[in-house]
């Protein structure tokens, strides 16, 4: 679990050193002033009304204990474990099976499960499947992978401008067309690839880190493990139609259909290696 923390430090110092770069190349310390301020107005949007968002983008409702009184048990007992205040607790109207959690922080948190997943997994499974959401919660995930995610697209923006300006005749007008070209090249095309390859290593280091942080909770990582294989099947023949697969992070499985270039850039590790770690950990 150390090693899953330091991993995500880094990354995101390099996430937040390339923002530094491209900002440098755009203009300078006025473009670093501008990536800083674009940054910290979607920081700002991000955390505090994220988790809006994708509750409503996923129509998620919420539920009171009498109308599940089987989730909101799993929920309680394993946040009194987690030493968390308890999330409050959705449904999303889909035979898709999958759940995933989101807030701010521990105190403004909310797990959200899926119709399929309540149907597809016995208690053993779904327990592991709610730690790991609330693993998410205790580490704050949720805020890290929002951080990193907007870091990112600031990159792809300035970068974006960047290039739009080369073609037009910035970086010193259309005298100097190899000092266009070389910032065409680093800022419109590599650097959003870099940025992005770096978003998708944070993210798929907090979904070991909360596998891990889930076995210590429940004391049955091979219950989890069990629940990630039917997911990934799960999800093959009942993928999510609704909603967006740039969200797919939060997820505990990406619930829609990877297949070609989507599973190079998969927000998610894979299944089979997150079964192998988690069969293979000593609780």
């Amino acid at each position: 679990m150390f090693q899953n923390q330091i991993k995500t430090v880094v990354l995101l110092g390099a996430l937040s050193g390339l923002l530094l770069v491209v900002g440098n190349l755009l203009g300078g310390m006025n473009g670093l002033i501008i990536a800083f301020v674009i940054a910290i107005g979607i920081n700002f949007f991000s955390y505090w009304y994220s988790d809006k968002l994708v509750l409503k983008m996923y129509k998620a409702k919420p539920i009171t204990e009498s109308q599940s009184p089987k989730l909101f048990a799993i929920v309680k007992g394993l946040s009194k474990k987690a030493k968390i205040p308890m999330p409050k607790v959705y449904i999303i109207p889909t035979n898709n099976p999958n759940a995933f959690a989101t807030g701010r922080n521990p105190e403004h948190a909310a797990v959200a499960c899926t119709q399929g997943i309540l149907q597809m997994l016995d208690k053993d499974e779904l327990t592991g499947v709610i730690a790991h959401e609330l693993s998410h919660i205790k580490h704050r995930d949720i805020l890290i992978s929002s951080v990193a995610a907007t870091i990112a697209t600031v990159i792809a923006f300035v970068a974006s401008m960047a290039r739009f300006a080369a073609l037009f005749g910035g970086f010193g007008g259309r005298d100097n067309d190899n000092s266009g070209f070389i910032y065409i090249i680093v800022l419109g095309i590599l650097t959003p690839i870099i940025a992005t390859v770096l978003q998708l290593a944070i993210s798929r280091s907090r979904e070991y880190l909360a596998d891990e942080g889930a076995a210590k909770i429940t004391k049955k990582p091979k219950a989890l493990a069990s629940a990630l294989q039917k997911l990934e099947s799960g999800a093959k023949h009942n993928p999510l139609r609704f909603g967006n697969p740039t969200t797919s992070n939060i997820f505990i499985s990406n619930p829609f259909r990877a297949g070609g270039m989507m599973k190079l850039f998969s927000t998610h590790p894979p299944t089979a290696e997150r079964v192998k770690r988690l069969e293979n950990l000593k609780i």
